[in-house]
């Protein structure tokens, strides 16, 4: 109990003083998480409106594929990745391991199915009433999918904050793609487990407890965005 208080004693001096090193992790965790969530918003968005909105063949078995998704091992993807970019793999000339670039790659993938499978949820779970009832005053395709976020934007953030948590703190895919180099591409989660594995306790608590600050911080902020949402009023046409 002794060490854990003595090596508290030297973390928090780091976290207070803005530790150099700890600024410069925290500002490119920061950078990986955004992009990585904006990204995964961006392709799975639409992904998930259209399980949860369409009627196709096959769309049973590709929202089981979504949601089992949700439990796939990040390490996992983190070999798939480093294969497939690894020399002579068929993109192994783009020279992406032990990059920045391959960090934000892996961190959107692993990211993606949250935004696909819950956000899928969240409009499948809307009354069918309410959709019906819209095509039948004669929404359009584009009306009906912004009317199916409105009614879901709170299942739609949980699958925002689920991307952005996954960002915030995966390791296993990051420190294997990225090589988890001191000083260059190490995110909060990576650089713990490299600090703690040389036995700098310290620098290891430092980084946790800002890990933890962060994603405190993050959730509220979209908590508080998820409460004061008023949605997006629409107006449909009469169908004649």
């Amino acid at each position: 109990m002794r060490l854990i208080w003595d090596e508290l004693g030297k973390a928090l001096p780091m976290i207070f003083h803005g530790n150099p090193r700890l600024v410069d992790v925290i500002w490119f965790t920061v950078q990986v998480a955004v992009v990585a969530t904006a990204l995964a918003t961006l392709i799975g968005l639409p992904i998930g409106l259209a399980l949860g909105l369409g009627r196709f063949r096959g769309r049973n078995v590709l929202r089981a594929l979504a949601n089992a998704s949700l439990a796939l091992p990040p390490v996992l993807v983190g070999v798939f990745l480093f294969v497939l970019f690894s020399p002579p793999a068929p993109l192994g000339f783009l020279h992406l391991i032990w990059t920045r670039r391959v960090v934000f790659i892996a961190q959107t993938i692993l990211a993606l199915p949250f935004v696909v499978a819950l956000s899928a949820a969240a409009i499948q779970a809307l009354a069918p009433g309410l959709l019906a009832q819209a095509r039948l005053l004669g929404a359009g395709r584009l009306q009906l999918s912004m009317l199916a976020l409105r009614e879901a934007r709170v299942g739609v953030i949980v699958a925002v904050i689920a991307a952005l948590g996954t960002s915030l703190s995966e390791v296993a895919a990051v420190a294997l793609l990225g090589g988890n180099i001191y000083g260059y591409d190490q995110t909060l989660a990576s650089a713990s487990l490299y600090e703690v594995s040389g036995g700098y306790y310290a620098d290891a608590l430092a980084i946790g407890i800002v890990l933890l600050g962060l994603i405190l911080i993050l959730m509220c902020g979209v908590g508080l965005l998820q409460h004061q949402g008023h949605g997006i009023r629409m107006r449909f046409r009469t169908a004649p």
